[in-house]
């Protein structure tokens, strides 16, 4: 088990309208991120929400491209959620066979999490 720890930062929010979703019941946005430390590169992802501020709870799937501080690079798709407010609720996993590169093979969990410099993805790839 090898862990990488990713820090980025969201650079782009497109909210978009699905047909047959209509109401305040639900957003959706695409977005994009850049990845600045343990993986330099970027990602862009369609970001699915609802419920409540405060509680809102959030499902997405990302496709991250890049490359690590040890020189790999490729690409990957990561489907990832949580409930606002609590942490211990992230979840997230890296899609089995869905790497490029030198990412192909990577499989395991990715979560966010927060710490006082910003949001970041724990992989913990197998």
């Amino acid at each position: 088990m090898m862990m990488l720890v990713a820090r980025f930062e969201v650079d782009g929010w497109d909210p978009r309208t699905v047909e047959g979703f209509d109401g305040d019941w639900v957003g959706v946005a695409a977005l994009s991120k850049k990845f600045t430390e343990g993986l330099v590169g970027s990602s862009v992802a369609m970001f699915l929400a609802s419920g409540e501020e405060g509680s809102r709870s959030y499902l997405a799937a990302e496709r991250i491209t890049g490359t690590t501080d040890d020189g790999r690079s490729g690409s990957v798709t990561v489907h990832h959620g949580a409930v606002e407010g609590k942490p211990d609720s992230a979840f997230g996993l890296v899609v089995p066979k869905s790497g490029s590169g030198d990412f192909a093979d990577w499989s395991g969990s990715a979560r966010i999490e927060h710490d006082e410099t910003g949001a970041f993805f724990v992989f913990d790839l197998a």
